[in-house]
């Protein structure tokens, strides 16, 4: 961010909303995409708050609104057993000196330990990788927390991508930030491809698998994240949605319990259902970076419940977003 900075206290960065209660009333399911035909037989084994791009920052209403936002999720009855943090969690630290690094990070990490009460598990975003703009950020890239070790560090992961299993689900977390010159690209490394395609041959085909990345898979809301038609041909940056989906949808194809693809990046929601996987890009608690809805997508998380035969149901829900000034 340019200017100088409005530094907030710790207390006045963690008041937030205090102990008041926001009520069922305030909740509002602005989208909804469930099974069509659900078995009857079927039971609910875990209940996700799905959370991306949030983009905090000590200035303006980033952090009252991400109060809310969690206010809303632990009001949510049943309440959420997980929380999936998509990434983009701090403003920015792409384009950013180490002292703004230092500070968004913090703030982040204060967040975590006294305001997450719902275990949580993370994806790095593209705005979570600290200086990879050598440019504006002046880092040499020699440094100690240089790219994505510092989210890393934060998050106590060995790998920025990785694997766990909880309910009788497998989550896949992919990181999906890829270096190109002064920026990025969507994209899997060699090692990371290698390494889901090792992930998904020893899951077992009964069992169900989630996964989690920041930019998306595969997206129709992307063509509409700027504009993207003025040649006169759609043209989808590769940073926009990954480009090499080709592969990676192939792969899904090989293996049938492949069910779920959430993903963020973009502030829009959208649902794509390619060779029977659903893919869903879940808008951003922050809109449109914190003024508003972006497009026709309000401010908003994802609630995704999953049951015991690989089947899931999801909404897009919004929450009490907080008055600009």
């Amino acid at each position: 961010m340019e200017g100088p900075m409005e530094h907030l206290s710790r207390r006045e960065v963690l008041k937030g909303l205090g102990t008041a209660s926001l009520g069922v009333a305030a909740w509002l399911t602005l989208r909804s995409a469930i099974d069509a035909s659900p078995n009857p037989q079927r039971k609910r084994v875990l209940r996700i708050a799905h959370i991306t791009d949030f983009h905090l920052a000590p200035e303006g209403v980033s952090v009252r609104g991400f109060f809310n936002c969690l206010q809303t999720i632990y009001e949510t009855q049943p309440r959420p057993d997980l929380i999936l943090n998509g990434g983009d969690a701090v403003s920015d630290v792409f384009a950013q000196n180490e002292t703004r690094a230092k500070t968004l990070f913090e703030l982040w990490g204060r967040i975590l330990k006294e305001r997450i009460e719902i275990p949580i598990r993370h994806c790095i975003g593209n705005h979570d990788v600290w200086g990879w703009n050598r440019e504006r950020s002046g880092c040499t890239g020699n440094e100690p927390k240089y790219g994505k070790r510092w989210a890393m560090e934060l998050y106590e992961l060995e790998k920025p991508y990785y694997s766990f299993e909880q309910a009788g689900w497998k989550f896949l977390v992919l990181d999906g930030t890829y270096p190109h010159g002064n920026d990025y690209k969507a994209r899997l490394d060699d090692e990371q491809f290698e390494w889901l395609k090792a992930e998904l041959q020893r899951t077992p085909p009964t069992t169900p698998i989630l996964v989690l990345s920041h930019m998306p898979i595969v997206s129709a809301c992307a063509l509409f994240d700027g504009e993207n038609e003025r040649s006169g041909d759609w043209v989808v940056p590769g940073a926009w949605v990954h480009i090499d989906a080709r592969r990676i949808v192939e792969l899904f194809h090989q293996h049938k319990n492949v069910k779920l693809c959430l993903s963020g990046h973009i502030h829009l929601f959208d649902r794509v259902v390619y060779n029977q996987v659903t893919y869903i890009c879940d808008g951003a608690v922050s809109g449109r970076w914190w003024g508003g809805s972006y497009h026709q997508t309000p401010p908003g998380w994802g609630l995704i419940d999953l049951y015991d035969d690989g089947s899931f149901e999801h909404e897009y829900r919004g929450y009490p977003f907080p008055t600009v000034g």
